[in-house]
């Protein structure tokens, strides 16, 4: 029998994603945010969950895809790290899938940038590719992942 997983699934720019769904505390639909100046880009604002400020981190800008269209409505998929919750802003929230640990595969070589060091990995799932956010990575906001020179060991050059 093999081990498995069960991952919580979103959209963003197109892309469907999962993290594990131990980490997620809730997903909600889209809430007001209050800007904070001269906060890190990624930073859209702070959101009020039930008398908790908690910050709202667009994965859009996280990531480097797409800006977000105008009148974009996020959705919220609350993490929790060290600090407290986070609620990552994403276009669309999923399903909760499960899958075995053995389908997993490493990060895709098309992935290049700061995405290639946020993605753990990838599962195929019929009709499309799931891909695994290194949650942990995405947060760390005191500093960007560095493109690397080198391959990491165990990758293709």
């Amino acid at each position: 029998m093999s081990a498995e997983r069960q991952l919580c699934t979103f959209t963003l720019d197109g892309l469907s994603l999962g993290i594990d769904v131990r980490q997620v505390q809730e997903v909600m639909t889209h809430r007001e945010m209050t800007r904070v100046p001269r906060a890190a880009p990624v930073i859209r604002g702070l959101i009020n969950l039930r008398g908790q400020i908690v910050p709202a981190l667009d994965l859009r800008r996280r990531l480097k895809l797409n800006e977000a269209p105008v009148g974009w409505l996020p959705m919220s998929v609350v993490v929790q790290c060290g600090d407290g919750p986070v609620s990552l802003l994403v276009d669309e929230i999923g399903d909760v899938v499960q899958v075995a640990e053995e389908d997993f595969e490493r990060r895709p070589e098309t992935l290049t940038g700061v995405a290639r060091e946020l993605i753990e990995g990838a599962y195929k799932l019929e009709g499309q590719l799931l891909l695994v956010l290194d949650t942990a990575r995405v947060l760390q906001l005191d500093r960007e992942p560095a493109a690397r020179t080198r391959p990491a060991k165990g990758e293709a050059e």
